[in-house]
């Protein structure tokens, strides 16, 4: 009996210590200041493409095209049935370009995820939220200018 109450007290003690640690929720400074966050952008936002948007303007490149794709002669049913089959593929890769993106932004530790933002600081805006070990945590700055990593509260 005793030798069953040790064994269930290891198995207890190695499973507690199996489990990755979560975040402090605190704030963590990526660098002193926040300048060159998001310029590859354009115009700034999230980093995620605008699907919507983008299909909306294939459709009427698509639909304005001059000359007509083959075998179209006119503008139809069959053209528009055309310009949306399209501009769709267009939208379905933008989305899994976004999907992707939403991957990269997930980490299992701190110092990772500083590293990643440190080496990207072009591709990332203000505001986007950064999951760390399943705690949301939020790029913004600081009172100083300084770029930090800031816990999400909801």
């Amino acid at each position: 009996m005793r030798w069953i109450a040790l064994l269930i007290a290891s198995m207890l003690a190695i499973s507690g210590c199996a489990h990755t640690q979560r975040p402090e929720r605190r704030v963590y400074v990526i660098s002193e200041d926040a300048s060159g966050v998001g310029i590859s952008l354009g115009t700034g936002g999230s980093g995620f493409r605008n699907c919507e948007a983008e299909e909306r303007e294939c459709f009427n490149e698509c639909w304005n095209a001059e000359p007509l794709p083959y075998p179209h002669t006119k503008r139809d049913g069959w053209f528009r049935e055309y310009c949306t089959r399209e501009c769709r593929k267009h939208y379905n890769e933008c989305e899994k370009a976004n999907e992707n993106k939403a991957k990269d932004l997930k980490f299992s530790r701190v110092d990772e995820a500083i590293d990643w933002i440190r080496n990207h600081k072009a591709e990332v805006a203000l505001g986007t939220v950064v999951i760390i070990a399943g705690v949301a945590f939020v790029i913004t700055t600081g009172g100083s200018g300084a770029l930090i990593l800031a816990p999400l509260a909801l």
